[in-house]
């Protein structure tokens, strides 16, 4: 599963001239934790509700009466352009979204700009990859048949079963065009890549339909 898979294309974003009181409205409204921030089409930063936040709540003097309490006498800015993060991490549209989620827990971000040939293709947040982890496992059921079908060519040879995102696939006939090692790691990397699988078993104990095969098994059980 890659960034461009799971992404919100249609980003809401504002430029650096923006007014700071109307990204924290969109934020507050539409509930997002930060919106990238465009001049020309390029990504020039990134505002985030922590930015918002920051030395923009007047302290309450009933609260904080304290004449040596020093106090700041410069105004907040009022535009994105003084508050916005111009550092911006980005993924490409092609990162995996192992790397993604990696990346959310160990820098705690919420959410980052997907790029593509340079230019903003999308965003990404721990909700987009969280709405992965819950899909349906009917659902993921048949993006995995699909792709083993479309692979193999061998349609209704498979028993595929998915619970709870763990997924199982046996071959129940027909004999694999390439070994049997080379089928099972092609398998677990087509499952992989379906949103919502966390992992993936390959059972051996397939029923072979090659006429050679089963006239070998049959002479083999009148034999014991």
């Amino acid at each position: 599963m890659q960034a461009r898979d799971v992404m919100t294309r249609e980003v809401v974003t504002v430029g650096p001239d923006t007014s700071v009181k109307y990204a924290a409205g969109v934020m507050a409204e539409q509930g997002f934790a930060a919106l990238p921030v465009v001049d020309d089409d390029r990504l020039v930063g990134i505002v985030a509700e922590a930015d918002v936040l920051r030395d923009r709540l007047p302290a309450d003097p009933r609260l904080h009466a304290r004449r040596d309490r020093p106090t700041s006498e410069w105004p907040p800015s009022m535009l994105v352009r003084g508050v916005m993060t111009t550092g911006v991490r980005t993924v490409e549209a092609s990162t995996d979204g192992t790397d993604i989620a990696r990346l959310f827990v160990d820098d705690r971000l919420r959410s980052v700009p997907v790029v593509e040939h340079g230019r903003l293709a999308g965003i990404i947040s721990r909700r987009d990859l969280l709405r992965t982890l819950v899909r349906p496992d009917a659902e993921i059921r048949t993006d995995v048949l699909r792709l083993v079908e479309e692979y193999t060519g061998d349609l209704d040879a498979w028993d595929v079963g998915v619970t709870e995102g763990m997924v199982t696939i046996r071959r129940t006939r027909g004999l694999a065009q390439v070994s049997a090692e080379v089928e099972e790691r092609v398998l677990r990397a087509l499952a992989t890549t379906v949103g919502g699988v966390v992992g993936v078993r390959i059972l051996t104990g397939s029923v072979p339909t090659d006429p050679q095969a089963d006239a070998s098994a049959r002479a083999g059980k009148r034999t014991t």
